[in-house]
């Protein structure tokens, strides 16, 4: 803790809160530094941070929505020290009290109400009595019946962890937690924790980690006594610039009627890009501050704009918001969405495109510390039950710490299952790895066809091949280039049907060759 902070935290509450106010009212710069204060255990209950207040609020309207439940499942291989790893687990939500945390209302609104920590059990599911392949499929069963199993905001722990035993040295480990409480930066914490634990405790010595300075609680007393004042000020004063009047609502030519109420229905196809062709991306456009993420961007953007015809149009992506260093070895939901507002008249160059996205998504870095959850309130758009408020589509590049479990003694490797959620219409999710671009689209199954889909994921490809050796070509060239594909992609399609109709038709030719005439004489 920096001696500024110990200062602020030997003052009274009454004294801490007047000193915050003055500095954020004092100080016109949008990412200011004040730092997060412990704020004492006098009381266990807390304000809820902006992004809880809005997940809550959701749950609300659908209690335990299964598309806030972030999964990890994971295969163990070796031989499990099970007593080590309940205990490490048990020392993380100790640790973090957002895990032992549940939601009540006091005069309409929610407060955190922090409980002691627990006696934490894994349950353990024993398989060894099963065939290999009932096995399998067994635990294909219960992965896909957790991952859409709810929890409870007023009463659950927000991390289950359940192991299932397919021999003695197989398990495989299914972790939930409540996205309310979490986020992809805080799975990496988590595991990071539960590897430095596991090793001790295997070795029955004490836990090695640091203790922390403070918790997600004093995060959200923080944010809230800080978001006011000048501060909040420039913040709205952009945002309200940049989105205020009737934004733009993405018509995506879907493939069923949008059903009146939001659904949570999803599915999920990969595309993966060789490592070549991210090399070439980046070569293509580098200097002028350009990013990978605007490429993409761009690119997904330019997809819209074909599929819609609309030159306006609103994209939505996470940033981590983890700009304060104390909460960086915290878990908890700090993670924050951006809204880029993209302009794609006049048929621009994809060049010239990447100019403007460049500076739109610049200037929402800039001014990203407000909450979504407060400009969703204060721009106040109309509601609509049947879609996400401000952007129905959202693009994601994962640029979290990379973190995977280690257990000493084991081989570990992630278990695939069907994601069956999902919270918007689409949302692209990639990653950048060594060996390329790996990229999910998640899609709401209400709304799209798997074949829709899989034309969307291959004119994705198309484009971004086009535009890594073509950075000068307008847009209505690519769109030119995309129609070309559509259309020769009908022709094979006509062309395989053709072949697969005569290779059928000659299959029955030989058959009636081949099949004896019985005659009644025969008979």
């Amino acid at each position: 803790m920096t001696d500024l902070a110990k200062r602020i935290a030997a003052l009274s509450p009454e004294k801490r809160q007047l000193l915050l106010q003055k500095l954020s009212n004092k100080n016109n710069e949008v990412n200011s530094y004040i730092p997060i204060i412990h704020q004492g255990r006098e009381s266990n209950t807390f304000p809820v941070s902006f992004a809880q207040q809005r997940i809550w609020f959701l749950d609300q309207l659908q209690p335990g929505n299964p598309s806030f439940n972030i999964c990890q499942f994971m295969r163990l291989t070796g031989k499990l020290n099970v007593a080590a790893l309940e205990q490490s687990f048990q020392e993380v939500v100790k640790r973090h009290e957002v895990l032992r945390t549940n939601f009540t209302v006091v005069d309409g609104q929610p407060f955190q109400v922090i409980a002691p920590p627990p006696v934490f059990k894994i349950p353990i599911v024993n398989l060894q009595a099963l065939s290999e392949d009932n096995r399998e499929s067994e635990v294909l069963r219960l992965a896909n019946e957790e991952a859409q199993k709810s929890f409870d905001l007023t009463k659950d722990y927000l991390l289950r962890v359940t192991l299932l035993q397919l021999s003695a040295t197989e398990h495989i480990l299914l972790l939930s937690i409540h996205h309310i409480a979490a986020d992809a930066w805080s799975i990496g914490v988590l595991i990071n924790e539960i590897t430095t634990l596991y090793d001790s405790f295997s070795h029955n010595y004490a836990s090695q980690l640091p203790q922390l300075p403070i918790q997600y609680a004093d995060f959200a007393v923080w944010q809230r006594q800080c978001l006011q004042g000048k501060k909040l000020d420039n913040l709205l004063s952009y945002w309200q610039q940049q989105l205020g009047g009737q934004l733009p609502i993405l018509e995506l030519p879907t493939d069923m009627p949008r059903p009146t109420r939001q659904t949570y229905s999803g599915a999920r196809q990969c595309l993966v890009l060789p490592k070549s062709l991210s090399e070439q991306l980046k070569a293509s456009y580098q200097g002028g501050g350009i990013t990978l993420f605007m490429i993409l961007l761009a690119a997904f953007g330019t997809l819209l704009y074909w599929y819609t015809g609309q030159e306006d149009i609103v994209i939505g992506t996470d940033i981590a918001n983890r700009n304060q260093p104390e909460i960086r070895g915290l878990i908890g939901f700090f993670v924050n969405q951006l809204v880029i507002r993209n302009n794609f008249s006049g048929n621009p160059s994809f060049y010239e495109l990447l100019e403007r996205v460049r500076e739109v998504t610049l200037d929402a870095y800039a001014h990203q510390d407000l909450p979504f959850d407060k400009l969703v309130d204060v721009l106040n758009p109309v509601r609509d039950m049947a879609r996400p408020p401000l952007f129905q589509v959202k693009l994601i590049l994962e640029n979290t710490p990379s973190s995977y479990l280690h257990l000493s003694g084991l081989t570990i490797k992630p278990l695939q299952f069907e994601k069956k959620n999902t919270q918007l219409d689409i949302l692209w999710e990639i990653v950048e790895t060594e060996q390329g671009i790996v990229a999910a689209l998640e899609y709401n199954t209400n709304l799209f066809y798997p074949s829709t889909i899989a034309r969307m994921v291959r004119h994705f490809e198309i484009l971004l091949n086009h535009v890594a050796v073509e950075p000068t070509a307008k847009l209505s060239q690519i769109i030119e280039i995309l129609i070309k594909s559509d259309n020769a992609q009908e022709i094979i399609q006509k062309q395989t049907r053709k072949a697969e109709f005569k290779s059928k038709l000659k299959t029955v030719k030989r058959q009636l060759v081949d099949t004896p005439i019985v005659t009644e004489e025969a008979k």
